[in-house]
């Protein structure tokens, strides 16, 4: 064969194994289709001891054997408390919230075999100044965490899938953790929301509260978006992921309290609603809804309590919106994660099933 030939096919090779790899890296799942069903794992508010670091390793090989399209972390992937740490430190592998902390999380998270994503939590940035001896500043580790867990255009995992930022937006250039991606019809984003008040001070620290007002209106504008997103093409449905939990239940009436309260002997109902500082987050979940009719799943963390419900009552109807379902995730002491099942031939598209790891429960005696 001539020599000009062999330099073509040389050529042509180097590209197909090239074009081979970037699928590879990028593909977001093994086994579904796009436009067919597919899993995905939630899991979040763990490690934080060592004890809950092996139990968070067996929850990431557990996923590892399920067919996942992706995995999603909701935060708080370390404690938050000072006194648990100064009381006995040898639980602890690393102080929380310091450099060797986060990188030996980052280790733990890239043993996942599937696309794995984090939305950060109030434990892995707010909360550090509690850490007395470690002398951290919650802006710098907000700047640590979005350097480290956020690669550009990708998650992280050993099967990273293509992620956007907003971040690609000038006007939002420093908010790498809110991602968005597209699996299935199924519209997903990260909209970072934590709790801790959201990191809302009341004016007792000026950067702090500064912080808080640029992060929630940033992350208004991706809300927005990303039900435009849904509302466009043949899109499916809406998965929202944060960290906090946005207090659905402030804007419950009464009756529908009492109802849900109904099996807390001695409870007493308020009759006045407390302002939060995630009502501004309801409020626009509430005012998209009022258009969209597909399937929303809204998924978070924060209070560590495993429930799906439907918690997003209609100011007018003072109806819920039976087409938006909350899922939260096991939390710290309960390490444990959530398979969510995207099926288009089923009404509500999402089904909930918690998986428990057997060697993490707790054996009542």
């Amino acid at each position: 064969m001539p020599q000009h030939m062999l330099q073509i096919l040389k050529r042509f090779a180097g590209a197909f194994i090239f074009v081979f790899a970037l699928v590879l890296v990028f593909s977001p799942a093994d086994g579904w289709a796009q436009e067919g069903g597919f899993q995905f794992g939630v899991i979040g508010d763990t490690p934080y001891s060592n004890k809950m670091v092996k139990q968070t390793e067996r929850a990431i090989k557990a996923m590892n054997r399920a067919q996942l399209a992706f995995v999603v972390h909701v935060g708080d992937f370390q404690s938050g408390s000072w006194p648990r740490y100064k009381r006995d430190p040898k639980a602890y592998k690393f102080m929380p919230c310091s450099d060797g902390n986060m990188a030996a999380v980052l280790d733990l998270f890239r043993l996942s075999a599937h696309s794995f994503i984090l939305t950060p939590g109030d434990n892995d940035w707010t909360d550090c100044p509690r850490f007395k001896s470690g002398n951290f500043s919650a802006l710098e580790r907000l700047a640590k965490v979005r350097g480290m867990f956020f690669p550009k255009g990708k998650s992280l995992g050993k099967r990273a899938m293509a992620v956007e930022s907003q971040a690609g937006d000038p006007a939002h250039s420093k908010f790498v953790e809110n991602l968005s991606w597209t699996i299935g019809g199924v519209v997903f984003a990260t909209v970072h929301i934590v709790g801790s008040n959201d990191n809302f001070t009341s004016g007792e620290n000026p950067k702090m509260d500064a912080e808080h007002k640029e992060r929630i209106a940033a992350n208004l504008v991706w809300i927005k978006k990303a039900f435009a997103a849904a509302r466009s093409g043949a899109a499916r449905g809406l998965v929202l992921i944060a960290h906090a939990n946005p207090r659905f239940e402030n804007h419950w009436r009464r009756r529908s309290i009492r109802r849900y309260t109904r099996g807390v002997a001695g409870l007493e109902v308020k009759r006045e609603r407390q302002p939060s500082v995630y009502d501004t987050y309801s409020n626009a979940l509430r005012k998209e809804m009022r258009t969209y009719a597909k399937p929303v799943l809204y998924i978070h963390g924060g209070t560590h309590t495993f429930r799906v419900n439907k918690p997003l009552f209609g100011k007018k109807a003072r109806r819920v919106y039976t087409n938006f379902t909350r899922l939260e995730t096991f939390g710290s002491p309960d390490t444990h994660w959530v398979r969510v099942t995207v099926d288009p031939d089923y009404s509500g598209l999402f089904s909930i099933r918690a998986e428990i790891i057997p060697e993490n429960r707790v054996h009542h005696r």
